[in-house]
């Protein structure tokens, strides 16, 4: 069984930084992508960043340039550096991974962790 854990949510100023990590643990074989999504409230849940094995990454227009994502494959874990948060960034932060495991390739989803910014 595979599980995503993330941490690193919290209060925090316009202008300040977070950083979110994910965790994977279980059966892993390798983690093929690391993707964030957050969801703000009434609102659908959308994209934000996405790591490939292979180094890639790709973001929203909306955080390109503030957020950066990485990831560490020996720990199995990605993270998302938050700087120059803004109001707007305010959403449940979730970590999504697609793992190759011993019964193929799955995707997998952790609990999500709320960042709010706010004065």
């Amino acid at each position: 069984q595979v599980q995503l854990v993330e941490s690193g949510g919290g209060l925090v100023q316009p202008g300040g930084s977070l950083r979110l990590s994910c965790a994977a643990s279980g059966s892993i074989f390798s983690i093929t992508a690391i993707n964030w999504y957050r969801q703000a409230p009434g609102k659908q849940r959308e994209f934000v960043a996405t790591s490939t094995r292979d180094g890639s990454t790709n973001y929203a227009h909306s955080v390109k340039g503030r957020f950066t994502i990485s990831r560490d494959n020996a720990k199995n874990t990605g993270y998302l550096q938050m700087n120059s948060l803004k109001p707007e960034d305010t959403a449940v932060y979730y970590c999504n991974a697609l793992i190759a495991t011993i019964t193929g390739s799955h995707d997998y989803w952790g609990q999500g962790t709320q960042v709010t910014v706010s004065s």
